[in-house]
């Protein structure tokens, strides 16, 4: 799973999601791809998932980027803890999402591939996503 080699600060403060994503809100590398509609956390778990779901769909034809890494470290008292005694210890990771951010592009296979694979990956994300394609795109060359 991913996570970052390092941290600067072992444990964060969970602050607010607000406004729109400004960078990282066009496809560049792909011809499709999954874009944010909602504010969230994805874990490393849930990254991991979409990638897998997606590459056996297309029978690891093609090539998928993820465009989220997952630096923000989470926090988390043990189980039957009683309140106080400090923050809890890091548990995981998670990529902080703005709407209007594109999670992952896919190119190298045909639009009904595309657009099967990235259904399956849709249900595996906890927030609302939608499904974009290239401006400039021809289904007719592929």
């Amino acid at each position: 799973m991913l996570q970052p080699k390092r941290v600067r600060y072992r444990k964060t403060q969970k602050g607010k999601i607000k406004g729109l994503s400004m960078r990282g809100n066009t496809l560049e590398f792909g011809t499709f791809g999954i874009k944010a509609l909602e504010p969230s956390y994805i874990t490393a778990r849930q990254i991991e998932a979409v990638r897998v779901v997606m590459t056996r769909t297309m029978k690891r034809q093609g090539q998928v980027w993820t465009r989220i890494f997952p630096d923000k470290p989470l926090t988390k008292k043990p189980a039957e803890v009683r309140m106080g005694k400090g923050k809890g210890a890091p548990d995981s990771f998670v990529a902080v999402v703005k709407p209007g951010k594109i999670l992952f592009e896919l190119d190298g296979v045909s639009d009904e591939v595309a657009a099967h694979a990235m259904r399956l990956a849709m249900h595996k994300l906890p927030i609302k996503v939608y499904f974009i394609k290239r401006k400039d795109y021809d289904s007719a060359l592929v």
